[in-house]
């Protein structure tokens, strides 16, 4: 049963009577939050006459001569469904010319709603799986009813901490393609217990695990991973409760981004330093970082950085990796000093270059 009106069901509504009426239009919940709203600055803010309508489940409208702090003229309409309070709508304007948009936008709720209800229960068990993992990993978990509802389904305790796993596809065989390894993650998840996990087209697999399932089961995950070398790459987020689940996600996509960057296939958020700050660098500040630090070298000089670094900085171990001679390897260290201005060697010019290096490979 539908408890309550999702933010981005809420937003599609007063989008589409906005483009009918033109007036600003919120989506209130019993708290007399908007949490929906044709005005985004007002997103997240309190409404006065919401909270009354929510309270109350009447209808209230204002006009210029009431006094209600912060609010304008306008109708406030309470949606109920099977008994409960789903939301408040309230349109601003003149109640005499916005009481009809207001109630049309009652309807469209009201039936977006019953479609919602009679379409969860053809659902196939594979939609189930998508959409209860896209409420858990959103920011704000929509639906909490249903949701715990369903995490009872498959079997899953509310009450202990969990871990979000995103498993991603990086074979470069065009023979290889997630159906062809559907098989090895569906038999790992066997074999952790993990009932909740959907693929995501066209190259990953997003599950939710007890974090007491991951730390047991560490030795059978490095296995899994390194039979699976580049083939999958695993990123794993922190422990988080059932509501916190959003930041389970966004860690897990940090500890994935680091298996991209060191090329390693098993990557745990836990056990991340560094790269905590480097995958949480903008886009635009990378972009200006390695073209203001690397980006005069070449491919091969930036690898050979990469392996310099990976090394220790040993020119016999960085030479033996890539068959060359001391002199030789030398002599690209100072070649890259020359065209970058950013000596390998020392410290602090080290230090740079390898933040961009790994930014690189990010």
């Amino acid at each position: 049963m539908i408890t309550t009106v999702s933010k981005s069901l809420a937003q599609q509504i007063v989008n589409t009577v906005h483009d009918i009426c033109g007036h600003d239009i919120n989506f209130i919940n019993k708290k007399g939050i908007i949490f929906a709203s044709t005005n985004q600055r007002r997103i997240g803010t309190f409404h006065e006459i919401g909270k009354e309508a929510a309270d109350t489940q009447k209808t209230i409208e204002v006009t210029e001569h009431d006094n209600y702090k912060g609010t304008s003229c306008g109708v406030n309409i309470p949606i109920t469904h099977n008994g409960l309070l789903m939301a408040v709508i309230g349109i601003s304007g003149n109640p005499d010319e916005v009481r009809s948009f207001a109630h049309l936008a009652e309807r469209i709720t009201r039936l977006l709603i019953r479609e919602q209800e009679l379409g969860g229960t053809a659902h196939t068990l594979s939609e189930k799986k998508r959409f209860l993992l896209n409420c858990l990993t959103s920011e704000s978990l929509d639906m909490p009813e249903y949701v715990l509802s369903a995490l009872k389904d498959f079997h899953i305790d509310e009450n202990s901490p969990k871990r979000i796993m995103i498993l991603k596809l990086i074979s470069n065989d065009s023979s290889v393609t997630l159906s062809s390894v559907e098989k090895r993650i569906v038999r790992l998840f066997d074999r952790l217990n993990i009932t909740l996990f959907c693929d995501y087209y066209p190259d990953r697999f997003i599950a939710l695990a007890d974090d007491q399932t991951i730390r047991e089961n560490m030795t059978l995950l490095r296995s899994f991973s390194a039979d699976n070398q580049g083939i999958l790459q695993i990123g794993i987020g922190q422990a988080e409760t059932i509501y916190q689940l959003s930041s389970s996600f966004r860690t897990a996509r940090t500890a994935l981004a680091n298996s991209s960057m060191d090329k390693t296939s098993l990557s745990i958020f836990d056990e991340l330093t560094l790269e905590i700050i480097l995958s949480s660098v903008p886009e635009n500040i990378r972009s200006q970082y390695l073209a203001k630090v690397i980006s005069v070298l070449s491919d091969d000089e930036i690898l050979l950085l990469r392996i310099y670094y990976e090394e220790g900085q040993s020119l016999s171990r960085t030479c033996d990796r890539l068959f060359l001679h001391k002199n030789t390897l030398q002599y690209k260290l100072n070649r890259i000093h020359r065209i970058c201005g950013f000596n390998p060697r020392d410290f602090k010019d080290a230090v740079i270059l390898y933040l961009a290096v790994k930014l690189k490979n990010l």
